[in-house]
C-alpha cells in the first residue's frame, strides 16, 4: 500500500502553480534575451548609419584635397604670352588690374577665387587634361538642400573668374551642421586669415587670397534620426583635414603664392 502511494506522486506532475512559475521565469529570460537584441540591432544600425557619414565625409573630402592639390594649374606663367602664334588670341582683362591680365582666359587657371568660412571658389585643371575647370564648394549651392555641402564643377569659359562662370552641382555631404567654420585659411607664414568672405574684387582681397598656402576641413554631421543609445542626443560624426596649395595665384603680385 505504501508503495503504491509513492507510485502515485511519481506519475501526478507537476501542480499548476509549478507550472506557471516556469512559465514566468521562461518569459522574463526571453524578454530579457530579447530587449538585448533589440539593443544589438539598434546599436548596429547607428554604428552602421556613422560608418556611412564617415565614408561619405571622407569620399568628399578626399575629393577637396584632390582638387586642391591642382589650384592654379595651368597658369600663365608656365607658357610664353608673348608669343604672335596663340590661336585663338589670348583673352585680356583690365576690370582687375591688380591680377595678371590672362585671368580670364579659359586656358588658365587664376588659383583661389573666393574665399568664406563655408564657400571656397578656384579654378584648377581637376581633371588632369590640360583643360581648366572652375570649382566651388559650399553651403546649399543649388538652393534645394540647406543643411548639403555641395560641389560645383564646370568647365572655364573665357570671362571673370568671379562673376563669368556658371555653376553645376554634383557631388555633396548631407546633414552638415554649419555652425561652425568647414573652410580655415592660413598664410605662408602660418598667421589664420580673417575678415571673411574675401574675393578678388579688390586689390587687397587678390593679395590675400594669393598669400593663401593651407586650408584646413572641418566637417561635422548630424542625422537626426538616429539617436545615440546612451546619450539619447542625434548621431554626430566629425571629419577634419588640411592640405597645403602646390601651384601660384594669378590674383595679384607680390605675395607669397604670386606666380605674376
Amino acid at each position: 500500500m505504501i508503495a503504491k502511494n509513492r507510485t502515485q506522486r511519481r506519475e501526478r506532475g507537476f501542480s499548476l502553480l509549478e507550472m506557471l512559475i516556469v512559465v514566468l521565469i521562461i518569459g522574463v529570460v526571453t524578454g530579457a534575451v530579447l530587449s538585448q537584441l533589440n539593443m544589438a540591432v539598434q546599436r548596429s544600425s547607428a554604428e552602421q548609419t556613422k560608418l556611412d557619414n564617415m565614408q561619405e565625409a571622407r569620399d568628399f573630402v578626399d575629393q577637396f584635397f584632390r582638387d586642391i592639390n591642382e589650384i592654379g594649374y595651368p597658369n600663365s606663367r608656365m607658357v610664353d604670352t608673348t608669343s604672335a602664334s596663340w590661336s585663338p588670341a589670348l583673352v585680356t582683362q583690365a576690370t582687375y588690374v591688380w591680377a595678371s591680365q590672362y585671368i580670364n582666359d579659359n586656358r588658365f587657371a587664376i588659383g583661389l577665387v573666393k574665399i568664406d568660412a563655408n564657400e571656397l571658389r578656384f579654378e584648377a585643371d581637376t581633371n588632369g587634361d590640360g583643360n581648366v575647370q572652375s570649382v566651388i564648394y559650399t553651403i546649399n549651392g543649388s538652393g534645394t538642400c540647406t543643411l548639403c555641402l555641395q560641389r560645383s564643377q564646370v568647365a572655364k569659359v573665357s570671362g571673370s573668374p568671379l562673376t563669368g562662370q556658371t555653376a553645376n552641382w554634383g557631388t555633396e555631404v548631407n546633414d552638415v551642421v554649419n555652425t561652425n567654420p568647414i573652410f580655415t585659411y592660413y598664410k605662408a607664414d602660418g598667421t589664420q586669415v580673417t575678415g571673411l568672405p574675401i574675393d578678388i574684387s579688390t586689390a587687397a582681397g587678390a593679395a590675400t587670397i594669393a598669400s593663401v598656402k593651407t586650408i584646413q576641413i572641418s566637417l561635422t554631421i548630424r542625422n537626426n534620426a538616429v539617436k545615440d543609445l546612451q546619450s539619447g542626443l542625434p548621431l554626430e560624426t566629425g571629419f577634419q583635414g588640411e592640405v597645403s596649395l602646390n601651384n601660384c595665384s594669378m590674383a595679384a603680385s607680390g605675395a607669397p603664392m604670386s606666380c605674376q
